[in-house]
């Protein structure tokens, strides 16, 4: 027996190491689509700063329009020199990306970072991207094989968490935001701040359980107003979330989701100066012109509508209609000024009254392609998993498993 000992001593002091240190790798968790094709959406990031940034300098960071990041965020554009505005640290921003179909999952890929002196992979990650994306995507992605050295000037692939679920959410035009959950938020807080339920996150994200915990990503449906472009369009695809809006056409147009519609209204944006004809053919009416006439039989109802941008002009079509009543005023999103200081309802999702603020580890679970199992989301629901950022599939709730197995050799072998 005494030349056994330190064999059956070895296998289990490595067992338990194995254990518990796949345990102690689990990082942050986020939504996984399966995509099967190349085609790409509009998506969104919850984005946090972690320092005063000019506008142009949180864009570059994502390499994105400006424009595009003020007018996700419903912020008036009319402000002199607006892209140099400083915007406050800690401010909670809406960043508008393209989602694409990569290596089977859905992600946005065109984020590029070019390191500076004292960057880790730890400190891109977790600070200046805020918790999106974490150290060991950022090193599979690159295939750095010593993480502690880093070149400066280095440009770094930055793969970004997005889900597209065509657009939709329970049958209706959705644009879908990736939201970093703060220590502090409840299920029922996001889904109360974004016009959501509880049970639609539970769909869209294959959650067993209502509990979170602060890191882990959600995709949160926005209701959105879905354009209708022929696919020749540059901005064909175009979608607006519900209380935004969005410049288009060489920053000719402007087309908006207003509060509780699902309507796209485009109009001349006011940065439009050297923009192609606006006005539809055989009318007077330019683009966003509606004319209303009422008859025993309705309203009639004629619109000059914006078709979308190709070949460096602007598409109108004029649109007719008999409508039970006139329609009222249209309806746009109120604008906001540039930020300077972070209010603490500033954009971002806050925790339920009802909820005494606790978390816990919320249940993972693996999407398949194709049926239906014990564990994924309910039928008709957008089809997506809880997936561990660095792909690793153990989670933290292991850790008593862990125990027991340790404890059940011990126990097998005392004389260990």
């Amino acid at each position: 027996m005494a030349d056994r000992r330190p064999t059956f001593f070895s296998f289990f002091v490595a067992l338990c190491f194995i254990v518990f240190s796949n345990v102690a790798l689990v990082t942050s968790k986020s939504t996984i689509e399966p995509c099967s094709n190349s085609d790409s959406c509009n998506a969104l990031l919850g984005y946090t700063l972690y320092t005063d940034l000019k506008v142009a300098e949180v864009a570059s960071l994502f390499q994105v329009d400006p424009i595009a990041v003020l007018t996700a965020n419903a912020i008036d554009i009319s402000y002199p020199d607006v892209e140099n505005h400083i915007l406050p640290s800690r401010l909670f921003l809406k960043i508008p990306i393209q989602c694409s179909c990569v290596d089977g999952i859905r992600k946005s890929v065109s984020t590029k970072y070019k390191t500076r002196p004292q960057d880790t992979l730890s400190s891109i990650a977790d600070s200046i991207y805020a918790g999106l994306v974490s150290a060991d995507q950022i090193r599979e992605a690159n295939s750095i094989d010593d993480p502690s050295v880093l070149d400066v000037g280095e440009n770094l692939v930055v793969p970004l968490p997005c889900t597209c679920f065509n657009g939709t959410d329970n049958g209706l035009p959705a644009i879908y935001l990736s939201y970093v959950v703060k220590p502090v938020d409840t299920l029922a807080g996001i889904a109360a701040s974004y016009s959501t339920t509880i049970t639609d996150l539970m769909n869209v994200n294959a959650m067993g359980t209502t509990t979170i915990k602060g890191g882990d990503i959600l995709a949160v449906p926005l209701s959105a107003c879905a354009s209708n472009f022929p696919n020749y369009a540059s901005d064909y695809g175009l979608i607006v979330p519900n209380g935004s809006y969005a410049i288009t056409a060489s920053h000719c147009v402007q087309c908006s989701c207003g509060p509780g519609s699902r309507n796209l209204y485009c109009m001349p944006s006011s940065l439009a100066v050297s923009c192609s004809s606006m006005q539809c053919r055989s009318s007077n009416l330019k683009l966003g012109n509606v004319t209303l006439q009422q008859s025993s039989a309705g309203c009639n109802v004629t619109s000059c509508a914006y078709s979308g941008y190709a070949n460096g002009s602007i598409i109108t079509s004029l649109l007719s209609s008999l409508q039970p009543r006139c329609p009222g005023p249209q309806q746009f999103p109120p604008l906001v000024a540039p930020p300077t200081y972070v209010l603490d309802s500033a954009f971002a999702p806050a925790p339920s009254p009802q909820s005494d603020g606790s978390t816990t580890v919320p249940k993972t679970s693996t999407v398949p392609s194709t049926g239906s199992l014990p564990g994924f989301s309910p039928a008709g629901a957008p089809l997506g998993s809880m997936s561990d950022a660095s792909t690793l599939v153990n989670s933290v709730s292991s850790l008593p498993a862990a125990l027991m197995t340790c404890l059940l050799i011990k126990l097998t072998y005392p004389l260990l």
